[in-house]
């Protein structure tokens, strides 16, 4: 990284913005806040917020003229729709594998500190971390008991698990990996697994036969049709996420080639979207496809 040399007046720039600032933020720091009932709150309040957004906009400009000379704004636009390869011990292996690895590991991890430290015994009453947990599993019962119309059967575990690997896939995301969710190879093992769900449940509910006569059903002739959808849907389900998750990917990365030097707090306030609620929308849509695959499976009249 070299460091150029800023101009005369890129420094008067650099040094009134930093200025005009920190003014900014002082000046919003004296104003005091009167309270609501008090004449006057809602100036006050609008004249805080205005001070606020031009100190928070002057540093920003301030901090992307002075990145600017460390050459910043040069990058290249690159994504590859592959994810990188690894050597490890021998083995060729895809760096989104091995950041699964170490989502699982440290979800395992996380999983034995909690029941070991936190919640070493379950209160009749939950509070704190114990609420949170009995929430978010009591939700996808909830779901899967709505969506599969019948007892979940263990397809609450699972999904609960995915959620969680979906959750750590992203967040890994915010220290400069690759999601696992953005490879294409990754996103099909999952869609792999509820098509062995729906197979499953299919036969484990009506029998091979029962499961083979659903093909045939109202007419025969349309068995080719009906087979064709089934081996569709794993391909369906693996490519919509994937496009959806590389999708959020791209527009990150194009937003820091695209600002550059002052790509500085706007894309870190888009990864919290892409990072957080935009995987729980995708993994939303994936449990509630694969449980409605599930559910047909089961559902068809024999």
């Amino acid at each position: 990284m070299q460091f150029n040399m800023p101009s005369v007046g890129k420094w008067i720039a650099i040094l009134l913005s930093l200025l005009l600032g920190i003014a900014a933020l002082v000046l919003r720091a004296r104003i005091a806040q009167p309270e609501k009932t008090e004449e006057g709150y809602k100036p006050a309040k609008k004249k805080r917020n205005l001070l606020m957004m031009a100190g928070v906009l002057l540093l920003w400009l301030c901090s992307g003229l002075f990145l600017g000379c460390f050459g910043l704004g040069g990058r290249v636009f690159q994504v590859a729709i592959s994810p990188e390869r690894m050597n490890i011990l021998g083995f060729s292996v895809s760096s989104t594998v091995f950041v699964s690895w170490i989502v699982i590991a440290a979800l395992a991890l996380l999983a034995l500190l909690l029941r070991v430290f936190v919640i070493p015994r379950f209160k009749e009453t939950p509070r704190g971390i114990q609420l949170v947990l009995e929430t978010a599993v009591s939700a996808i019962n909830d779901l899967t008991k709505e969506k599969y119309g019948h007892a979940n059967e263990g397809l609450a575990s699972y999904f609960f698990a995915l959620a969680a690997l979906f959750v750590g896939s992203a967040i890994v995301e915010l220290f400069g990996f690759r999601p696992p969710t953005t490879d294409l190879s990754m996103t099909l093992s999952y869609a792999l697994v509820t098509f062995v769900l729906i197979n499953f449940y299919g036969i484990y509910k009506k029998g091979v036969k029962g499961r083979l006569q659903s093909f045939v059903r109202p007419k025969a002739i349309i068995a080719p049709f009906k087979l064709l959808s089934d081996l569709a849907v794993p391909i369906s389900l693996a490519c919509r996420l994937f496009g959806n998750m590389l999708g959020g990917m791209v527009v990150v990365e194009l937003v820091y080639f695209a600002l550059g030097a002052f790509s500085v707090g706007i894309p870190a306030v888009l990864g919290l979207y892409f990072n957080a609620f935009h995987p729980l929308i995708q993994f939303f849509i994936f449990i509630n496809l694969s449980l409605t695959f599930i559910g047909e499976a089961v559902e068809e009249v024999e």
